[in-house]
């Protein structure tokens, strides 16, 4: 189930999960906080406000901000030591909330996409948002500048490559969206302005009372 923005803010109707205050009994849930936070330049800014959210929420945070490597030989082997630790993280959690937000091009951050995946292939618990309104179609669309056409078979394509467009109707690629709400989660979508495109956290304090009301209602206090 998605929920759509006008600029701004939500304007569906939420459910009573995530409307109201945050609750402040701790949850014994675990929640691995996926994005390209760690990208921006005020990221330990940004990521101590996310995790101070998380646990004012009554949720444990698990940050992949939150850790220091170990001086490496070489840049492969940092980036590798990185990600040993990353995955160590997300074994530990219970949960992902996932930031989708489109980085670098018509997607999400291909790290975030990884991490999504992963964790849905544990059965975990899975949310994501964007803060980005327009749809995957829409994106790409304009990606191509408009330039697109409508092949034999009814599929829309990119005109300069051929390349199919994805058209289901989805926030992103549709086995990130798609493995979220198959596993009981929802995908928030919020139109954040541009100059916060990336700290706006009203979509992820959305995802935030939706996780802990189905943690409380199976119990997980």
């Amino acid at each position: 189930m998605q929920h759509e923005a006008a600029h701004g803010k939500l304007v569906n109707r939420l459910p009573n999960a995530a409307r109201g205050s945050h609750e402040s009994s701790e949850l014994s849930i675990k929640v691995y906080l996926a994005g390209p936070e760690v990208f921006l330049q005020n990221a330990r800014e940004q990521l101590d406000r996310k995790i101070a959210l998380t646990k004012a929420a009554g949720l444990i945070p698990v940050s992949p901000g939150d850790f220091i490597i170990p001086p490496q030989p070489s840049k492969r082997q940092f980036g590798l030591a990185v990600s040993e630790i990353d995955e160590k993280m997300m074994n530990s959690a219970d949960a992902i909330i996932a930031n989708l937000t489109p980085y670098h091009g018509v997607s999400a951050d291909v790290g975030t996409c990884y991490e999504l995946g992963y964790m849905c292939a544990q059965g975990k618990l899975a949310y994501a948002y964007t803060n980005v309104a327009a749809d995957m179609r829409t994106r790409t669309v304009a990606h191509y500048g408009g330039d697109v056409f409508t092949d034999a078979n009814g599929r829309l394509r990119g005109r300069r490559d051929g390349l199919s467009v994805e058209d289901v109707d989805m926030a992103d690629n549709l086995m990130m969206q798609g493995g979220v709400e198959r596993r009981g989660g929802q995908v928030i979508i919020h139109d954040a302005a541009p100059d916060v495109l990336y700290t706006d956290t009203t979509a992820f304090e959305a995802c935030l009372r939706l996780l802990a009301e189905r943690a409380r209602s199976q119990g997980a206090l």
